[in-house]
């Protein structure tokens, strides 16, 4: 059977081209979802043992199962099933649901960190080999920190990094491998190999990571053959094109532990095999919505092994497996399909849930029944996060995926290189305190020592200044020196061998503590700020004598200013040279980290307390947005996208009541907010349909809660998975009851 029999197009034939396939052959769809089909009675007994199994996770404390017997790799394991009978769609990480596996690639000590934690004894075989004979990520990277890098990281200046797990944030284009079939993706790949003959580092660095390529895809193949799948070909029918999707993927989170491993936007491209095999009669609507059902169960089942310092970090034991749903085409036709509708409609046929992460385009172009039905499940479900397809399509194209929580990448052409964030507040802090850290004491650098009862503006700025300038410095080394060993000791092959030989590359900067910022130098600057210092002469506390503007409230005397921040520290980034001539990114994004940065942070001049959690993102401090909601969007919308590429994220939350009474006004005055946001240039929201009782109550008996699902910043958390310390954050977030 010829698989690619009745597509359209020919560009796409001659070489990889995703784009040109999908804009050819896919059909938009605009009417009401009427068509939709509840579960299958297989995916209900498959769902079914596999929330027992859940269920007997969550009672075990987290984490069913750790296998210490093998390290993690793609062909590493037998076939493992749930339930043979009722699967249609195959292919577990180990050999067991909910197994998780041993990754020492990243470093020997993380693994021991963990097993640790979960009462496991790692193989004694394994630990000489990571200790003795294979040098791993963690291990290299810290060996050649400097000093200044080892202190910013210990001191919390520079928080987050990948240089204790996978860095994530690369999206494989897994569609190639049901459009093609390996056997291509490989000839493919060896002329991008032959090609390059010239002998300068980078492209025998270049060619060493193509040839690994060829081989991850050729192990893609065997596992695969093992659950008798043939992946050498391409996909002929729409079962084959979502089991061989999911195979690919699956590959990925068997041989890496990233941070993040999105999965990109897929409903086009699958549509395009469901609706030719639907129009043939040889599938039914409820066996089409069976294939995205049993997807979305074993994308809920991926599961990692990480330490506790990694769960604090990122709290609720996220994957961030991101699938984007909507958007429009640059041809003028939205990108919604009835595989899009399939997707959300997981949410209802096996109840809200964390993962996939998933995220909406969002265009006011888009088809009106589709808009008001992810409005009506956001609202539900507190599941789903939206992003402005208006901001970010003439940027990337109409064929780009959010990798992570917010960061639009072209699917297949681009990568990122993750460089987690650094803590402005901290920053502003070491100004203040003449370069030393004000938990500490101890000296990081030198700038000159503000003296006198008040702060003075134009001194604390030109301090600020020169601690910025230095961060730059020390966080893009840094990030160089990571990047570099990650791709030594713990190179993505099966990822990057979905995505272009030599793709576009970004270095994902970011930064946390924005609105802790922005209010601090507005007190400095429109109010009086008295120091408090120890016997040291470092800054404890401060006292505000008067008034001042907060962020958050559509006042450009302190939006100005985080604008401010913004433009000088990422000016100061993209003067530095960059792994591998990798474009600087930057995103205003803290995941739950916030909890952390603010424990690490002592008393800021905007009032904050030391040890406060910050405000989660570029949000505005919690109950400072004293105008309202509009205000507070408006403040968010200024910051400037075109220099923080890598997102800028915002959490939402309202009560229920505030939007209104009945379902129907709900949804319309959650239209209009969004609407208004987006056409304001905003880019990203979560949003968060609750109300606070609800949270403490959840809290307070979590039995009753299971999986009750919200977005914390960037992606969505089973609220009980949180510790008590960030439950009680969240709940102290503003959550508006009024429009």
């Amino acid at each position: 059977m010829n698989p690619w029999r009745n597509f359209k197009g020919d560009l796409w034939r001659e070489k990889i081209d995703l784009s040109d396939f999908i804009r050819h052959n896919y059909h938009p769809f605009y009417e009401k979802p009427d068509f939709l089909s509840g579960p299958s009675s297989r995916t209900k007994r498959l769902w079914e043992k596999c929330q027992q199994l859940m269920e007997e996770e969550r009672k075990a404390g987290g984490v069913l199962e750790v296998d210490t017997s093998r390290v993690a790799g793609v062909t590493a394991w037998s076939p493992g099933y749930i339930d043979k009978d009722n699967e249609v769609i195959v292919g577990l990480q180990t050999d067991k649901p909910l197994k998780r596996l041993v990754n020492p690639w990243g470093g020997w000590r993380m693994v021991e960190a963990a097993c640790k934690a979960r009462n496991v004894e790692p193989d004694p075989v394994m630990a000489k080999i990571f200790t003795n004979y294979r040098r791993t990520q963690n291990e290299a990277i810290f060996r050649i920190y400097t000093p200044a890098m080892r202190q910013a990281r210990h001191l919390g200046i520079i928080t987050g990094l990948p240089d204790a797990y996978g860095r994530g944030r690369l999206i494989g284009d897994y569609r190639r491998v049901p459009l093609y079939g390996i056997a291509f993706l490989i000839k493919e790949k060896k002329k991008d190999l032959y090609a390059l003959d010239n002998v300068d580092d980078a492209t025998i660095h270049l060619r060493e990571d193509i040839a690994d390529q060829v081989r991850a895809l050729e192990r893609l193949a065997e596992m695969a053959k093992a659950y008798g799948v043939d992946l050498t070909r391409p996909a002929e029918n729409a079962w084959e094109t979502v089991q061989w999707l999911y195979l690919a993927y699956l590959g990925a989170v068997k041989e890496q532990n990233g941070a993040a491993m999105s999965l990109g936007h897929n409903s086009p491209f699958l549509d395009i095999y469901l609706q030719r095999d639907l129009a043939a009669g040889t599938l039914s609507e409820e066996e089409a919505q069976e294939l995205i059902d049993q997807l979305v169960i074993k994308l809920r089942l991926v599961r990692h092994l990480r330490t506790p310092e990694y769960d604090q970090l990122f709290a609720g034991d996220p994957l961030w497996i991101t699938e984007s749903v909507g958007g429009m085409g640059e041809d003028g036709r939205p990108l919604v399909t009835k595989t899009d509708y399939r997707w959300l409609h997981t949410l209802r046929n096996l109840g809200s849930a964390p993962e996939p992460n998933l995220t909406v385009l969002w265009s006011p172009r888009l088809p009106k029944p589709f808009r008001e039905y992810c409005l009506k499940l956001a609202i539900e479900t507190s599941t789903l996060q939206f992003e402005n397809d208006e901001l970010m399509r003439p940027i990337f194209g109409d064929d780009y995926g959010i990798s992570c929580c917010v960061s639009a990448t072209r699917t297949g052409r681009d990568m990122q290189f993750f460089g987690a964030r650094v803590n402005l507040a901290k920053a502003l802090l070491l100004a203040i305190n003449g370069g030393r850290d004000e938990l500490t004491g101890e000296q990081v650098l030198e700038v000159p020592l503000l003296k006198g009862e008040y702060l003075d503006w134009r001194q604390v700025w030109e301090n600020y200044e020169k601690v910025l300038t230095w961060l730059s410095v020390l966080y893009s080394r840094t990030m160089n020196c990571i990047h570099y060993m990650h791709d030594k000791y713990n190179y993505e092959r099966i990822q990057m061998a979905l995505i272009d030989s030599n793709p576009h590359r970004h270095m994902a900067f970011g930064v946390a503590g924005l609105s802790v910022v922005a209010d601090s130098l507005s007190a400095i600057r429109h109010a009086r700020v008295k120091v408090l210092r120890n016997e040291h002469g470092i800054a404890t506390d401060f006292a505000v004598e008067g008034e001042f503007p907060y962020f958050g409230n559509d006042d450009d005397r302190v939006d100005g200013l985080a604008i401010k921040v913004l433009r000088y520290f990422y000016g100061s980034l993209a003067q530095q040279p960059i792994y591998r001539n990798a474009k600087p990114t930057m995103s205003i994004l803290t995941i739950t980290s916030n909890v952390v940065y603010g424990k690490k942070t002592g008393s800021t001049p905007d009032g904050r307390e030391a040890g406060k959690p910050f405000a989660p993102g570029a949000n505005p401090m919690h109950g400072r947005e004293h105008n309202g909601i509009v205000a507070a969007m408006r403040s968010l919308a200024k910051l400037p996208y075109e220099i923080c590429l890598d997102g800028i994220s915002y959490t939402f939350s309202i009560t229920p009541r505030a939007l209104g009474i009945s379902p129907e006004e709900r949804v319309k005055n959650l239209m209009g907010l969004v609407d208004g946001y987006f056409g304001a240039n905003g880019h990203h929201i979560n949003i968060n349909v609750y109300s606070r009782e609800t949270l403490i109550e959840a809290m307070e008996h979590p039995e009753l809660y299971p999986n009750l699902t919200i977005r914390v910043s960037g992606y969505a958390v089973h609220f009980i998975k949180l510790s008590r310390e960030q439950q009680l954050e969240v709940i102290e977030r503003t959550i508006y009851e009024r429009m």
